[in-house]
């Protein structure tokens, strides 16, 4: 078996590993979601009980059949979650996690943990986000466009349905696309501690632009219909009101919508209903505090940054009666921190950037962040009532999640050199670990990759730009042809103290090429002026990035053919691919660009108009960053160097993508092909953004091989295993 159809097959090393954990508050179990082995796509929900370590298989999603067709709303739900395996694949349970709720091919099913009964419950059409109320007496369920509920008779027969919120031309309790996609906010309804009322979604989307998703591979088929906000244009009309589940007042939630228009948070308990509304143009947030009763809000904390103000997951929360926020401080050390902030105040130390709040009490507040080096995720405790703050990871160099509840702790661990994730279940006295025997390794029944990544990294540059170089088994002393292989912009990092990110990179490299990854201006991690330097030019600094970076790598390492460099990446990476071969040919003399943006006017309204500001106010900012302009041109597009041939351009695109729709690529077709450049086209039929296809992602990664070796003038190099 080649790692290719290994790394398809395993759905890149994700199945089999322990996922989505809710640990109890008394300690004595965690619920996750787990595939049987590290081929099987299905997912089952399992158990464990902290005092014996046993695991136990409390619901076999086999055994419920084929899925079968999908409801709409939970394929659109796994595609912005970048789901790529099947089953239960998401849950959720009632505070004390005795109830579980899931959906199975539209199906309502409800599980009480202790007897492992599971009841299915006949609803009317396809369910969608079923989640119990704190008390476990109730289900809520979005049914179509509507939220219904679910009473639950106390001997597990199927319970009563009843709709709670049903009107036409609006949904109620879903995330809207841009919230989903971008906001990392994914539902759209919040129960009451006491279970008895519930924060609930509006979403009206009349006014957004309907664009059309269709197969060219089935002329016969209808054009798939999707409401996309794209930059400039109208978002969805997005409101919240409080409901209750006895009666039918309903309290509208105000707040000025008109210059806070976007919903980026929304919590209620511990703490009361709280929100982080965000200005249209990101500069501005507010958090809010609801009164469920009358609907008023009061603004507890106003948030202002130059460029945007960005949301962080797990926060707003409260600790008792103080409010907990993760906020950019720009003269909080070098370069600013990513701030844990209590009341406004912050609690971390300079260099400290925080990633996200895990959970929050009086006593004890758990966040992971990076110390000083962005390459590792920590996961970090805070004290209020002492101001202490310490890690529990910090001796373990990796990338580190958590959950946690007063009882248990859940850690979830990427390292090197271990090729499998370790995810360690801890039982707490308090806030600390009550002793060794506390302490549970959880089954990880995910395959050993055929490579083995080897990541020398490197700080290169007069940034000292974070990067990963990475060779063949049997590289020799010769020259090598150089892959760049980045993301390269806002929002993730591919350079992290962990083997995930480096298993294609190594496997390419094995195949005769010198591997480089490098996170450049714009990437997390490094704090917020880093990350802001990309503000209306997404083009200019991080290309620039990657040529310093290479130039630097260079200088380590002699075996780099600065003569034979390509760069390949998907989404913002296939963007940047595009951009280096346009733009720096006298650098690049191949690009494999995959699922590229190549005109940010056809982008989503919340991650472009972040960077690039609106598009009739900031024209300027759009010519810059984009490939084409409004004619179908190229933009600032250079020819190659005298006596050097042009660039060769590989294209890759699917035709079912809903985010980065393929007209990006088709767009740039056009242009390439007007101009009288040379290069080729791949359009994938049925394959979204994310490629799940077995066969699709196998056959990419071989064709983008033979790809690179024609256009470098590489030899067969290593092996093909």
């Amino acid at each position: 078996m080649s790692f290719p159809r290994q790394h398809a097959r395993t759905r890149r090393f994700t199945l089999g590993v322990p996922r989505a954990f809710a640990p109890a508050p008394d300690g004595r179990r965690v619920l996750y979601l787990r595939t049987p082995s590290g081929d099987d796509p299905v997912t089952s929900l399992w158990s464990l009980d902290t005092a014996d370590g046993t695991e136990r298989l409390l619901v076999d999603a086999r055994r419920f059949g084929d899925e079968g067709d999908l409801p709409d709303a939970e394929r659109a739900r796994r595609e912005r979650a970048r789901e790529t395996a099947g089953g239960i694949t998401a849950y959720a349970t009632d505070r004390e996690v005795q109830l579980a709720a899931f959906a199975l091919a539209g199906r309502l099913h409800t599980v009480r943990v202790d007897s492992a009964r599971v009841v299915e419950h006949p609803v009317a059409g396809a369910v969608f986000d079923p989640r119990p109320d704190p008390t476990g007496r109730r289900v809520a369920v979005v049914v179509g466009d509507g939220l219904h509920l679910v009473e639950l008779d106390a001997g597990d027969a199927p319970g009563s349905v009843r709709p709670l919120a049903v009107e036409d031309g609006a949904a109620w309790g879903r995330a809207e696309f841009i919230a989903a996609e971008e906001m990392g906010r994914g539902r759209g309804y919040w129960w009451s501690p006491d279970g008895d009322r519930l924060a609930v979604t509006r979403v009206v989307e009349d006014e957004v632009p309907e664009w059309y998703i269709a197969d060219p591979a089935n002329p016969g088929a209808p054009p798939v219909p999707h409401r996309y906000p794209a930059a400039g244009t109208v978002n969805a009309d997005v409101g919240l009101a409080v409901i209750p589940v006895e009666g039918d007042h309903r309290v509208d939630v105000a707040w000025d919508r008109e210059a806070f228009p976007y919903l980026a948070r929304v919590s209620w308990g511990p703490g009361p209903l709280t929100l982080q509304v965000q200005s249209r143009d990101q500069r501005r947030s507010e958090i809010l505090v609801v009164d469920p009763d009358t609907g008023a809000t009061r603004c507890v904390r106003a948030l202002e940054d130059d460029c945007w103000v960005e949301p962080v997951d797990g926060a707003p929360a409260w600790s008792g009666d103080r409010l907990v926020t993760v906020e950019d401080r720009l003269g909080h050390g070098p370069g600013g921190s990513r701030v844990l902030a209590i009341d406004g105040e912050p609690v971390t130390e300079p260099g400290v950037q925080v990633r996200g709040v895990v959970s929050a009490t009086p006593g004890l507040i758990t966040l992971t962040a990076s110390v000083q080096d962005p390459t590792q995720v920590h996961v970090l405790h805070h004290e209020p009532p002492s101001g202490r703050t310490w890690s529990s990871t910090d001796g373990v160099p990796g990338v580190h999640g958590a959950a946690r509840s007063a009882g248990v702790q859940v850690v979830r661990s990427a390292t090197l050199p271990d090729v499998r994730p370790r995810v360690r279940v801890t039982r707490l006295d308090g806030a600390h670990a009550a002793d060794a025997d506390a302490t549970v390794d959880l089954d990880v029944v995910s395959e050993t990759p055929l490579v083995e990544p080897r990541p020398r990294f490197l700080r290169l540059g007069e940034r000292e730009l974070h990067g990963a170089l990475l060779l063949p088994r049997d590289a020799g002393e010769g020259k090598l042809p150089v892959v760049l292989d980045p993301y390269g912009g806002p929002h993730a990092q591919r350079v992290l103290s962990a083997p995930g990110p480096y298993l294609t990179s190594q496997w390419l490299a094995d195949q005769g090429f010198a591997v480089l990854v490098v996170d450049g201006r714009g990437s997390p991690g490094r704090g917020p002026a880093f990350e802001r330097a990309v503000h209306r030019d997404l083009a200019t600094p991080v290309l620039d990035d990657q040529v310093d970076a290479l130039h630097a790598a260079a200088e380590v390492e002699p075996r780099l053919d600065l003569d034979r460099v390509a760069l390949r990446g998907w989404s913002f990476g296939g963007y940047l691919a595009a951009l280096a071969v346009l733009r720096r040919p006298d650098m690049f003399r191949a690009g494999v660009a995959g699922a590229p943006v190549t005109d940010w006017r056809l982008y989503d309204t919340h991650y472009t108009e972040r960077y690039l500001g609106h598009p009739e106010t900031d024209a300027e900012a759009y010519r810059i960053s984009s490939l084409v302009d409004v004619d179908g041109e190229l933009i600032d597009a250079v020819p190659a160097p005298p006596g050097r041939p042009e660039p060769q351009l590989l294209l890759i695109h699917g035709l079912a993508d809903d985010n980065v729709v393929a007209a990006h690529a088709l767009r740039l077709s056009g242009a390439l092909l007007a101009a009288g450049r040379d290069h080729r086209f791949l359009p994938l039929s049925g394959v979204t953004h994310m490629t799940p296809q077995e066969v699709v992602a196998e056959n990419l990664l071989t064709l983008q091989v033979a790809f690179l070796r024609e256009a470098l003038g590489a030899g067969p190099g290593g092996s093909w295993g």
